[in-house]
């Protein structure tokens, strides 16, 4: 017996399939990485604590990072002073969360001002390509054979000790292998086909440089800018460990843990509480990088 065949219902729509963009596959990938995620949620509670912790010591307390006491001399933890005072009277809790702001600023624009320079020179020298490109990276090389350190040092005694050039310091000698690694990612994409069209188009060099080659290599940017920061708040705090740094009254992490470990045999307190925060900050900021190093690898995004 013949049956009759069904009959489509044009009025309805098909249902759409479902798409996913590369962001979003990153982002569940780190989401199931749990270090990731821990150290994303401890660098967001430091973050928020170092900005809004101060407001909150000033509203409860009644005093900022410059404040002393009338009691001179370094006092143990306690209700008023949960990381106890320093070797001047200043509550050391007020002074920790301050320098957390300098640390992570001075790692943020620090790690900004490489992967700026970095991008921008490693685009250029693949795009180019042939003698042009083989000069850079000579200069490049002959960067990478002076001392990192002495660089930064040399910059920062002949400039002056201020904050904006501290940053800049670290950030203009930092950007090395950044562009090493934006130079090998336009060299491989400068070839493929959408360069090939835009160029069949009569769309110009710096045109394709910013337009379609530079958005196409910020998966690895983005992984070695969340990689620098912690390096760049290190650089710092050693810089200020040997007082070319952040000055006071003003502190940062790494100034507060060189007071400390001058006064550590008594007061512990001055190296323990700086240390530990810094310490916290950039294993979780390391942990971040791991992870968005791993989310945004291509050679994963098959296996989800």
């Amino acid at each position: 017996m013949l049956t009759k065949a069904p009959v489509l219902d044009s009025s309805q729509p098909e249902p759409l399939l479902g798409g996913s963009s590369p962001m979003r596959d990153a982002w569940r990938r780190l989401k199931r990485n749990r270090m990731a995620m821990a150290g994303l949620w401890v660098t967001s509670a430091l973050t928020l604590g170092c900005f809004v912790g101060p407001l909150l010591v000033r509203a409860v307390w009644g005093y900022d990072f410059e404040t002393q006491s009338l009691a001179y001399g370094a006092r143990p933890p306690s209700w008023r002073h949960p990381f106890g005072t320093d070797y001047f009277g200043r509550d050391l809790l007020t002074r920790v969360l301050y320098g957390g702001q300098i640390s992570l600023a001075v790692g943020l624009l620090a790690a900004s001002v490489a992967a700026s320079v970095g991008t921008v020179y490693g685009a250029i020298s693949g795009y180019l390509g042939g003698r042009v490109d083989g000069f850079m990276m000579r200069v490049v090389d002959v960067i990478y054979a002076l001392p990192y350190m002495f660089l930064v040092i040399v910059l920062v005694t002949i400039f002056g000790k201020s904050l904006p050039l501290l940053f800049c310091s670290l950030g203009l000698v930092g950007w090395l292998m950044t562009a090493r690694i934006v130079r090998g990612q336009v060299l491989s994409l400068k070839q493929r086909e959408f360069v090939l069209a835009a160029r069949s188009l009569g769309v110009r060099g710096p045109a394709i440089l910013f337009r379609h080659l530079i958005p196409n290599t910020l998966g690895p940017i983005i992984v070695y800018f969340t990689l620098t920061v912690p390096a760049m708040i290190l650089q710092e705090a050693f810089l200020s460990f040997l007082g070319l740094g952040v000055q006071a009254p003003r502190p940062s992490l790494g100034a507060l843990i060189n007071d400390g470990a001058q006064h550590m045999a008594v007061f512990w307190w001055e190296l323990v509480f700086p240390g530990s925060v810094m310490a916290l900050l950039l294993f979780s900021l390391n942990f971040l990088g791991d992870g968005v190093r791993d989310a945004l690898d291509p050679q994963l995004r098959g296996r989800t």
